[in-house]
């Protein structure tokens, strides 16, 4: 519904803001003090609605909706109660870089004044906001609706330029107000001198480096930089990796990539490359113990060249931070081109390493075996974007080449995998493979259920071991980590859905094919693994942190 300026209200403005920014959906649970904001969202039809059962679902989900669909995603909750129970979604937003706007609704201006503790509010009318400070890069309060569409454009603009969630509360009372349309997003000026001195230090390192490389991480698809970092590659003829992070990142450009990094629990053709450099551009990366804290060998700040957009040293030498697009353009330019290729491993991509092929039988099911089955997924899944939960599933999904990828890498936060994937869905209509084990889909894997309304088909593959089966590499086999036996393919046709149980390898062979085939329901694997059955990609996760660890201890002993 077209509106004119004279017509438009606080709520139309924030939306045709949110579209502006690039939002495609809302992801929302509705609640007494957002009602009004619902409303307005549903009779405009400026964005479509897609409500979940549980707000740390919301969050997830819109989290998802932008990291895959690029533009920022919306989770639209209730004051209190509502917005309180999706900080964790929030909190993984935040520190793993990714676009989100939190909507809250809130008490109108005389229900505060009426003397009376209003329901879901805490111990003063700012709680909540201050809360949230923690967590956003942004905040704005809609109470005015004179500077309304101000403080819109201002939060907005910081969600994009930081690539972090921010925070809107808007109260109930002025929804509906008349407004003014909200100013484009404004781009803050580019620091050239920064970016000049810092392209030319890199560009120096890397052309004196014997063994230079390339290590990618996930600002490179946060702020839309995998085109330029792929043709600097190329072009300089660099081994190109992403961190676990990163994975993903690269599917859809003409880029050599050799693969995710895991140091010592992964691929050691790639850990080499990356560790014995001598230069190694880490662009994008989050200093996270998920993404380097399994290193067979500690990579030496003086081979070291981090940038991101907190930080920026080469060399051990800190500089100003830049603008990651202008530096990298600069680099680009600046960097001599190179025909011979520095590794063999450079166009292993376009020629593969041949390996033995999986035997899949009748012998009971391993976690190995799912592997092979995700490695080798039939051709209907290989453009399928993969959201993964945390624990074996993450490690298990690291090793399906050249998909789309999601998932909480550092943050590592359970129950992600099924919200996510349902966010990648309604937001952009490409059909997901959810990789979850049983404990992360007992938090969230009820949000299927929402399936059926929303049109909703993904594959959803649950790997059953009985149990929280990372946390058994740390603690044994103790009472308190174990599930509890359920058939989550029973569960599934409860839900709305078809599943299928498969304890064999050839069984999770036609499974997958079988779901894979299947449209209209969401379909769901149910993999049965035996109690403490883990994959070798795990077990040599855990034993390289565990060796990392007790090598700090001794070294400061």
């Amino acid at each position: 519904m077209k509106m004119t300026k004279e017509k438009m209200t606080t709520g139309e403005t924030l939306l045709r803001a949110l579209k502006d920014a690039g939002a495609k959906a809302l992801f929302g649970i509705p609640g007494d003090y957002i009602l009004p904001f619902f409303d307005v969202a549903a009779q405009s039809g400026i964005l479509p609605v897609h409500t979940l059962s549980h707000e740390p679902a919301v969050g997830y989900a819109a989290d998802a909706a932008a990291r895959f669909g690029g533009g920022v995603g919306v989770a639209v909750v209730t004051y209190g109660a509502g917005a309180l129970n999706m900080m964790n979604a929030v909190a993984c937003a935040f520190v793993e870089k990714s676009p989100l706007v939190v909507i809250s609704g809130a008490p109108g201006a005389d229900e505060f004044k009426s003397g009376l503790l209003l329901h879901h509010q805490l111990t003063h009318v700012k709680s909540q906001l201050n809360m949230f400070r923690e967590i956003t890069c942004a905040q704005g309060v809609l109470d005015n609706p004179k500077t309304a569409a101000r403080e819109i454009a201002r939060v907005l603009g910081e969600c994009k330029r930081c690539s972090r969630p921010v925070y809107i509360e808007l109260p109930r009372d002025t929804v509906k107000s008349p407004c003014k349309p909200a100013a484009p997003l404004k781009e803050k000026p580019v620091n050239e001198k920064a970016a000049r001195n810092a392209a030319a230090a890199i560009v120096r390192r890397l052309k004196n480096a014997r063994r230079p490389a390339i290590l990618a991480g996930v600002e490179v698809r946060r702020f839309g930089l995998e085109e330029k970092l792929a043709a600097l590659a190329e072009k300089a003829a660099l081994p190109l990796a992403t961190t676990l992070m990163g994975k993903g990142m690269f599917t859809h450009v003409a880029a050599p990539c050799l693969g995710a990094y895991i140091g010592a629990a992964g691929d050691d053709a790639i850990r080499k490359a990356v560790e014995e450099s001598d230069a190694l551009l880490i662009f994008g990366a989050i200093r996270s113990d998920t993404n380097f804290g399994a290193a067979g060998k500690k990579i030496a700040p003086r081979n070291a060249i981090y940038v991101n957009a907190d930080e920026l040293s080469v060399g051990g030498k800190k500089m100003p931070p830049a603008d990651l697009a202008r530096l990298l353009d600069l680099v680009l330019e600046k960097t001599p081109a190179r025909r011979e290729k520095r590794f063999s491993l450079f166009s292993r991509k376009t020629k593969p390493v041949a390996a033995p092929a999986p035997q899949f039988t009748d012998a009971l099911l391993t976690a190995d075996n799912v592997m092979d089955a995700l490695r080798l997924l039939p051709q209907e899944g290989k453009e399928m974007p993969v959201a993964a939960d945390i624990g074996d599933c993450l490690f298990m999904s690291a090793g399906i080449p050249d998909v789309p990828f999601l998932a909480s890498g550092y943050y590592a936060t359970m129950g992600f995998g099924v919200p996510a994937g349902l966010g990648v869905q309604a937001a952009t209509g490409a059909r997901p493979l959810i990789v979850t084990g049983d404990g992360g889909f007992q938090m969230t894997g009820w949000e299927l259920l929402n399936c059926r309304m929303h049109g909703l088909d993904p594959v959803v593959l649950v790997l059953n071991n009985g149990g929280w089966g990372m946390l058994k590499r740390f603690s044994g086999d103790a009472d308190y980590i174990s599930r509890g036996a359920f058939s989550y393919a029973a569960l599934a046709r409860e839900l709305g859905g078809e599943g299928y149980a498969a304890r064999t390898g050839r069984e999770l062979q036609t499974a997958l094919q079988t779901a894979l085939n299947r449209r209209g329901k969401f379909q769901l694997v149910e993999a049965v693994l035996s109690h403490n059955e883990v994959s070798a990609a795990l077990k040599n996760y855990v034993s390289a942190l565990r060796a990392n660890k007790e090598g700090l201890r001794k070294k400061r002993a």
